[in-house]
């Protein structure tokens, strides 16, 4: 059977002599196995469309040569070869509105229900509200499945249902839950015998949504048990290469939660499980905190004075602010989309308290440059810094990153490898100095918490 997609813009009456099918909409999932939205959609009987949707309202505002558009792009050209063979089958890219797109899928196909994976972020629960509801209007089924994490939303809470806002009970009850849960693991395989055949559709090109080719590549995810072994030893050193390196696959969904979280069981890395369960935190702190982008989980630090010098921040983007550590996180960040996670601590902490600068701002220029951008960890985590979010540091907690550096970097590989002129008259000075800044930024915190 052959059933060709008409052009977005098109107008087409659907035609109700048409056999019905299941459409599976791809999103933060990008992967064949291990789906559990696409394997329940491939179950349940009529033949499967996969689609993908290039959203305006998420593509808006970013760089045209954004790394992570170029990688989702690349990605689902796989994905397109990977259902042609051997599958026979294709995958359906569009650019528009959601709810346009919608509108002519519901015209130009019979459609028995929609197929998903749950998404958690604010706009994305906004979107599939309204498509649930646009649906419903054609009487058609909006189906959802949790794939993004092992647990979700309410399923770790507190004896009284309510969630919890630290995180080591949290961790406590999630591993709980889990020896409890993880032997009855669906596992079933996809019947790949329902993918729609021969579809015939057109193809987008990345200059069809309006971005060209990133020089960033997302590194590819590392491999084997090897670098488990030795995460708790080498994880805070960031000249090594001890990290994983799998948040922009954890994010766009191309390996599974499921795998990384059995493998690193296995291999004993208790201190890497630890971390993913800290994702799973986060996740379940916006979905019931969902105003913790824009605001402050502790309301009463929103009366921090906060100075907001544009000049000094352009100076700690740009990786200029004088401290070696911090201008090298900034560098290595702005030329790879990456950071190493301690160093992503200092030069926040940086921001915040040496500077004084909004959070906020930290966590928007992260959000445009990390290629392993999430919104609900790095929310999180630049609260956590900032001292204002759930389970924060201290307030009087503030990195000294000449200290950090020489615990973390002595020999000082990692800042060579990205300051080439550190001993050059082009480099810096310090553009505050540690412990002036230090008591500037307790008194101004003092000041807020008193009068909140």
């Amino acid at each position: 059977m052959t059933i060709q997609p008409k052009n977005t813009q098109a107008v087409i009456s659907r035609s109700d002599n048409l056999p019905p099918v299941t459409i599976f909409w791809f999103r933060r999932d990008l992967r064949l196995e291990d789906n559990t939205g696409l394997g329940k959609a491939l179950a349940a009987g009529h033949p499967v469309v996969p689609i993908f949707i290039f959203d305006p309202n998420i593509l808006d505002g970013l760089p045209r040569d954004d790394a992570r558009v170029t990688f989702i792009f690349d990605t689902l050209q796989t994905l397109k070869s990977q259902l042609r063979q051997p599958h026979g089958s294709n995958l359906a890219l569009y650019h528009g509105q959601p709810a346009a797109v919608f509108e002519q899928l519901v015209h130009s196909y019979s459609i028995a229900a929609v197929y998903a994976n749950h998404d958690y972020e604010p706009y994305a629960r906004q979107r599939d509200a309204q498509i649930r509801t646009l649906l419903g209007r054609h009487r058609i089924k909006f189906l959802s499945f949790k794939d993004h994490v092992l647990f979700e939303t309410s399923e770790i809470v507190k004896p009284d249902n309510q969630p919890y806002v630290v995180y080591t009970p949290y961790m406590r009850r999630w591993k709980t839950v889990w020896r409890e849960k993880k032997s009855c693991a669906e596992t079933t395989s996809p019947n790949w015998g329902n993918l729609l055949k021969h579809i015939d559709l057109p193809s987008l090109s990345l200059a069809d949504i309006g971005f060209k080719r990133s020089a960033i590549r997302v590194p590819a995810a590392r491999t084997g048990h090897a670098w488990l072994h030795d995460y708790r030893d080498t994880r805070d050193f960031p000249a090594c290469e001890g990290t994983s390196r799998l948040g922009p696959h954890l994010r766009f969904g191309t390996v599974g939660i499921r795998k990384i979280f059995h493998e690193s069981e296995q291999a004993g890395a208790e201190a890497f499980c630890n971390e993913l369960i800290w994702r799973e935190f986060f996740s379940q702190i916006l979905w019931h905190f969902p105003h913790t982008p824009e605001s402050c989980f502790k309301p009463r630090f929103e009366h921090i004075a906060w100075r907001n010098d544009e000049s000094e921040f352009k100076y700690w983007c740009q990786g200029m602010t004088g401290y070696p550590l911090v201008d090298a996180g900034m560098r290595q960040l702005n030329q790879t989309g990456f950071m190493h996670n301690r160093v992503r601590m200092v030069t926040a902490s940086f921001l915040c308290k040496h500077l004084l600068i909004d959070w906020r701002w930290g966590e928007a220029y992260f959000a445009e440059k990390l290629l392993d951008y999430e919104m609900a960890s790095n929310v999180g985590n630049w609260q956590w810094v900032a001292g204002c979010g759930v389970d924060a540091a201290p307030y009087f907690r503030i990195f000294n990153p000449m200290t950090q550096a020489d615990k973390f970097d002595r020999d000082k590989r990692y800042i060579g490898a990205w300051i080439k002129d550190l001993n050059a008259p082009s480099y810096p000075q310090p553009i505050v100095e540690h412990a002036w800044a230090r008591k500037r930024c307790l008194d101004a915190y003092r000041r807020a918490l008193g009068a909140s």
